[in-house]
């Protein structure tokens, strides 16, 4: 089994990721991980927060000479902030009360659901890990998850599809060439035309002190039929990359294939065809169902599309209440982002790509990576004889 524990808040010391599950001989590559990490900080639209940080991680154990060992990975991504917060998120006793609490929780964040949860009268000891900062070790997990991906010929690509109400156009071309084009572009968008109607509405946003969501697309490439399955209800691969998505902060919905669309259309204009031919094997013409059909991946490209909210931080402070008082207070202003939706593209991928190779390794097995490619190549061979 693949899986991974974070540890870390926004102004501690720094982020911690244990990877457990990885088999021996990956090639683990630390650049590959801190690019993506440089990728996420990226993005028209983000706050002051990005100028502090310029994030890498440091790969603690686990890989030897450029390859997994088999054991445990850990993983550690330092916060550049720390050294003006020592005091003020010290784990020692003698520093309590260096930092006022924050007493006035703000709408949209987790901040007084957590006081309640936890029986907290600081909403810092709320607002330090639910910060979307904890998704810097996602995306680092989410690069080595893609190094197991790209063995089997797996690639994960993530663009943005609408800012604000700003709406690609109709995009046309492979996912990577479209992957290239929205790398190119400060919202990360393929379309040109639109990514500068998204700027000027951040701009506007911005102005105003207001905040701008939006929706982004991971495409999924190169997937063997079969990952996940249709026998339990929590083993369904697109349940399970649904929950991941909707895991990262600020994600209000997510759609697979033609999603919300489909419920629009008869299932004549919505179900995919399947054809064979001696070259291809099975295959469909059309892919409304975005790779998967009955919970588990049909060799057609896996389409993700996620709608992300505005960030619930404002310059404009929204209405709030004071736990202590009980007085209505504008809520209190964290340093935030205008626009994150660029940024959230390339978590969407790290999260896609981490659930994907959990399937994978459930599906392949095996403790070495010699291993889990013959049970790849067997399972192949089987399935092209069907």
């Amino acid at each position: 089994m693949l899986r991974y524990l974070s540890a870390g808040e926004s102004h501690g010391p720094g982020l911690i990721g244990i990877i457990d599950g990885l088999p021996s001989g990956l090639g683990i590559d630390a650049a590959e991980i801190n690019k993506d990490l440089a990728r996420r900080q990226k993005g028209y639209g983000r706050g002051g927060r990005m100028a502090i940080e310029k994030d890498t991680a440091a790969i603690l154990s686990g890989v030897r000479w450029g390859l997994t060992l088999g054991s445990p990975i850990g993983l550690f991504i330092e916060n550049r902030d720390w050294e003006n917060w020592q005091e003020k998120m010290s784990p020692e006793l003698k520093h309590a009360g260096s930092l006022a609490a924050v007493t006035r929780p703000r709408p949209g964040h987790a901040d007084l659901t957590g006081m309640m949860k936890y029986m907290h009268e600081d909403a810092r000891n709320v607002l330090e890990r639910s910060s979307a900062r904890e998704t810097a070790m996602r995306v680092a997990v989410g690069a080595v998850a893609k190094a197991l991906l790209s063995e089997f010929g797996i690639r994960v690509f993530g663009w943005v599809r609408g800012i604000g109400g700003v709406s690609a156009g109709s995009l046309s071309g492979t996912p990577a060439s479209l992957f290239k084009l929205a790398e190119a572009s400060e919202v990360r968008c393929p379309d040109a035309e639109a990514a500068a109607k998204m700027m000027k509405a951040i701009d506007a946003a911005k102005k105003v002190g207001d905040s701008l969501g939006g929706v982004f697309e991971v495409v999924i490439t190169g997937c063997p039929p079969g990952l996940g399955s249709f026998a339990q209800r929590d083993l369904t691969l697109d349940g399970l990359l649904a929950g991941a998505m909707m895991s990262i902060q600020a994600m209000k919905g997510v759609e697979v294939g033609m999603g919300f669309e489909a419920a629009a259309r008869p299932g004549s204009q919505v179900h995919d065809e399947i054809f064979h031919s001696a070259k291809k094997g099975y295959y469909r013409k059309t892919n409304n169902a975005g790779g998967i059909e009955g919970g588990m991946s049909n060799g057609s490209d896996i389409l993700l599309r996620v709608a992300m909210k505005p960030i619930p931080t404002l310059y404009k402070p929204l209405r709030s209440v004071d736990i202590k008082t009980k007085k209505a207070f504008k809520a209190s202003v964290e340093r935030s982002d205008t626009c994150a939706v660029p940024a959230a593209a390339v978590v969407g991928e790290a999260v896609a790509a981490f659930t994907v190779a959990q399937a994978i390794v459930e599906k392949f097995g095996g403790d070495s990576m010699a291993e889990m490619k013959r049970n790849y190549e067997g399972y192949m061979e089987q399935v092209r004889g069907l």
